[in-house]
């Protein structure tokens, strides 16, 4: 029944669809797209954030990994979004009764449902997550008409990361340390994550345990002495059952953790996994550079 819906519906765009149209190469091809697409529905957390950044609602957007339904950095700005369901578990029922001009998805997350989100409303797929929001973000922004304001957006972070490089000056001759705890299980995080691009641009080294181009690693306690670095920051993927908390306390107790020099010598901070990991995103980007800032106790480059 819901792929007749999906034709049908399918038929009726195809008679009114836009008579200026452009076309978009992406991760699952080339698509045309309307010039000026009212109804969007965004199917990535980062994706999000990227229309937010240039203030652009969409009607409908996946549920923010944690939050009810939204970060609590976004959700001021996402009144009367509807929720089509998870990043990884999207409701294309729900979508489809939103009617939207434009989809905006990931192939990571979205391939194997592609073909059904193109036969309700043109779509577009960025390659991968991880640690390419910037990519991604220039390539929804064009998609939806405002390109322009997307490098602006940018180019305005970019400003801001040369900016903190200078005035962090001798401080990035540290070697910054990552670690995420999460339920039953514990990483290293490298530099194709959101965090360490970040930490990247900015000019930090990291330790020579994590100076890999790659997402992450789970281990075990033995391998704590990894974590070893100048600073260490740590965030914690906690969804309410207690297990991300548990799994943090009981590393943080741990004596190997506590005989960490970075441990000893007081340069460990807790941050918000939202903000340095989860989200992703244009948003959560700037309020890490923000958090940095607060750190090394440095004058705002807002």
């Amino acid at each position: 029944m819901f792929h007749r819906f999906v034709t049908a519906v399918a038929a009726v765009a195809l008679l009114s669809a836009p008579v200026f149209a452009r076309e978009i190469t992406h991760a699952m091809g080339v698509t045309d797209v309307p010039d000026n697409p009212q109804r969007i529905v965004v199917l990535t957390n980062e994706g999000t954030e990227a229309l937010l950044a240039i203030g652009v609602k969409p009607v409908g957007a996946v549920k923010s990994f944690v939050g009810d339904p939204w970060w609590d950095h976004i959700a001021a700005d996402m009144t009367d979004v509807v929720v089509v369901g998870e990043e990884s578990a999207v409701n294309l029922e729900v979508l489809l009764s939103l009617e939207p001009d434009l989809i905006l998805g990931n192939k990571m997350r979205h391939e194997k449902i592609y073909e059904q989100l193109s036969a309700i409303a043109p779509t577009v797929v960025s390659e991968r997550l991880r640690g390419d929001w910037k990519i991604n973000m220039a390539l929804y922004t064009d998609a939806v008409g405002k390109g322009e304001d997307g490098k602006a957006a940018l180019a305005k972070y970019d400003g801001r990361i040369a900016a903190l490089h200078d005035a962090l000056g001798a401080s990035l001759d540290e070697k910054i340390s990552i670690a995420r705890f999460m339920s039953g299980q514990t990483r290293i995080m490298f530099k194709d994550s959101f965090s360490g691009l970040a930490l990247s641009e900015l000019g930090f080294q990291r330790p020579a345990t994590q100076d890999k181009d790659e997402f992450a690693e789970e281990i075990t306690k033995e391998r704590i002495p990894e974590f070893e670095g100048d600073r260490l920051f740590y965030f914690t993927y906690e969804t309410g059952n207690g297990e991300g908390d548990t799994q943090a306390k009981d590393w943080l107790a741990d004596p190997l953790w506590n005989n960490l020099e970075v441990v000893k010598s007081g340069k460990v901070h807790p941050v918000s996994d939202a903000i340095w990991n989860t989200a992703g995103g244009y948003i959560a980007a700037n309020l890490m550079l923000d958090d940095i800032e607060k750190i090394y106790g440095l004058a705002s480059t807002r």
